[in-house]
């Protein structure tokens, strides 16, 4: 029997890896994107094609591991600081794109099927969901993700990935299948939800981090892939147990573990199971869909995707346009997440499981899905020119040019002038950037050539000569660059030293291990100026006032060297000066990023 169990093991994973390998490869040539690469290898394989695999369902239990990790890796995104600086985005434009396009959507299915309002409902608010998977590669590879842009679709999509406990908890509520309705009422579910998440967090406070503080010292990195697993199956094992959704446990594990320390390596640890497991999710998908009950109706799956695409489309435009979003960017906006998403497959298995919709309904719905993210990269590529923002602001000025400079500055405000000056004051040649067209028509007042552009983006770099620069300095406001970025621009220009200017401590930590000369925090050096100043005017000694700024950044580089290598902001609070007599930590955080 076990030899027969592993002979089947091998024969079922042979064609389905094989034809996953041959499709996503493909699709990603042609640029659709990997999850619908798996869909298709899965239907190929499947019973309704080639039936060279079975057993579609006893897969789909293991591989909906997948969306746990999912979920588990979306709540190590949530740490307080980013929940906080979105939250105008995550819980307004993301509440409103859900609910009203899930009613939107529910209003057509009930105006185009005989469904009745509770079907309809299971099968339209599953349908106001995008594509995690298929959004956030497209963002990625087009170097949107970081931008306005794509922070405000990863808003939306991170609400999305929320909502998914709540959506599973109203199909719950409209089930006719009477396991469900002998189940424990909705007040008492509510108690377990609320226990659950409160032991949840106790016990990541209390029991996980201490864990993998153990598993941090005795430097065991292959046992933080073991902790991190276990952090997942657990909670999601607990959450089921108690009769609530598990992806509900594993969201709550990532979220109790998003602001420790140990968030960066989870993420590294986890992701490779996660894409796995993710890509056995939508083989088995593929697998369970009937093509037949497609092949009835292949008219019904085409409108409704077209409509589906077009409510979508209008109502997110509608919105972000509502939330200050420019007209051609709120329509980018609505195309890009105008598809639904992978967690409709799992909502429509949720509506099987209540008794409101038939495996032949969830087939076809699941097939409008499937013809939804098909149609993305290609309404992305056709409408390139509807949605590409005109850019009169810089129509007028000079792109920069290779001039022979010694040092390429990016950012002439007030940073960036004391900079350029410096150095022309020593006869350094200088080659000006920026973005900000107001700022350049000034400075072409007072002689200063300013050319117009992003200094970060190596094409830019490449045409304002700094494959031959000596020095690139990135002066400009906020903190666009990484250490991936930094790394991008050091392997392209690699004669140049890379100088950059840091907002505040958080900026210092996020470019760790970037191979650059030199990071200065822009306002650390003011004000140990201004403390001397002060303390000359009480009448402190030169050489108390000298050893104070010596202790001073003593203390302020050894926190700085662990909190770098830590990721952790809140680290090495003991050296810290404050009020009392000793180093303390302080409660309030904020003051001490600077």
């Amino acid at each position: 029997m076990e030899d027969h169990g592993g002979m089947s093991l091998l024969h079922d994973g042979v064609p389905l890896l094989g034809f996953a390998l041959v499709f996503v490869l493909l699709f990603r040539r042609l640029g659709l994107g990997a999850t619908l690469g798996f869909l298709v290898a899965g239907a190929i394989v499947g019973p309704h094609v080639l039936g060279l695999v079975a057993g579609a369902e006893s897969k789909m239990g293991i591989a909906e591991l997948g969306i746990a990790l999912l979920l588990f890796l979306v709540g190590l995104e949530l740490s307080p600081g980013r929940l906080w600086r979105m939250r105008r985005d995550i819980f307004g434009l993301g509440l409103a794109q859900v609910v009203l396009c899930g009613l939107a959507v529910t209003g057509v299915v009930l105006a185009f099927t005989p469904f009745s309002w509770a079907a309809a409902l299971a099968l339209g608010l599953p349908l106001a969901l995008s594509s995690t998977a298929q959004v956030l590669p497209m963002l990625q590879s087009a170097g949107r993700l970081r931008t306005p842009f794509g922070e405000r679709a990863f808003a939306i999509l991170l609400f999305q990935d929320l909502s998914i406990v709540p959506l599973i908890t109203i199909v719950a509520a409209m089930s006719r299948n009477p396991a469900d309705l002998n189940g424990p009422p909705g007040w008492l579910l509510g108690l377990y939800t609320l226990g659950a998440i409160l032991g949840l967090i106790l016990a990541g406070r209390y029991i996980l981090r201490p864990l993998f503080r153990l598993i941090g010292n005795l430097g065991e990195r292959e046992m933080f892939v073991f902790a991190g697993l276990f952090t997942v199956i657990a909670s999601a094992a607990i959450m089921e147990a108690l009769g609530l959704s598990a992806a509900l446990g594993a969201f709550i594990a990532g979220v109790m573990l998003a602001d420790s320390p140990y968030r960066h390596e989870l993420e590294a640890d986890v992701e490779p199971f996660r894409t796995i497991l993710l890509g056995l999710f939508f083989l088995a998908v593929g697998m369970t869909l009937n093509l037949e009950a497609i092949a009835d109706r292949p008219f019904f799956v085409a409108g409704m995707a077209l409509a589906l695409i077009a409510v979508k489309t209008g109502v997110i435009m509608a919105l972000a346009m509502l939330f200050g979003a420019r007209p051609r960017s709120a329509f980018a906006l609505g195309i890009l997440l105008s598809q639904g998403g992978e967690f409709g497959f799992v909502l429509f298995a949720q509506a099987q499981q209540a008794l409101l919709v038939e495996n032949q309904a969830a087939s076809v719905f699941g097939a409008i899905i499937t013809l939804s993210m098909a149609t993305t990269p290609f309404l992305m590529m056709l409408t390139k020119r509807l949605r590409a923002e005109p850019e009169p602001t810089g129509d007028h000025l000079d792109t920069p040019q290779h001039d022979g400079s010694n040092a390429i500055v990016v950012g002439y405000g007030r940073f960036g002038q004391t900079v350029a000056q410096m150095l022309l004051a020593q006869n350094i040649p200088v080659t000006l950037i920026d973005t900000d067209v107001e700022m350049i028509e000034t400075a072409g007042g007072f002689g200063a050539k300013v050319y117009y552009g992003d200094g970060t983006r190596l094409d830019v770099l490449r045409q304002a000569g700094a494959a031959d620069a000596e020095l690139i300095l990135f002066c400009q406001d906020g903190d666009a660059l990484d250490t991936e970025a930094l790394e991008m621009i050091h392997h392209s220009f690699p004669k140049a030293s890379i100088l950059v200017r840091a907002f505040d401590r958080r900026s210092v930590i996020k470019m760790n291990g970037a191979p650059v000369a030199g990071i200065v925090r822009e306002v650390l050096e003011s004000a140990v100026f201004m403390a001397r100043r002060a303390m000359e005017a009480v009448g402190v000694d030169q050489t108390e006032i000298d050893r104070s700024e010596a202790e001073y950044r003593r203390r302020d580089k050894a926190r700085l060297d662990i909190q770098r290598e830590s990721g952790d902001i809140r680290a090495a609070r003991d050296t810290i000066l404050t009020q009392q007599s000793k180093p303390v930590a302080m409660d309030n955080d904020l003051e001490l990023t600077g």
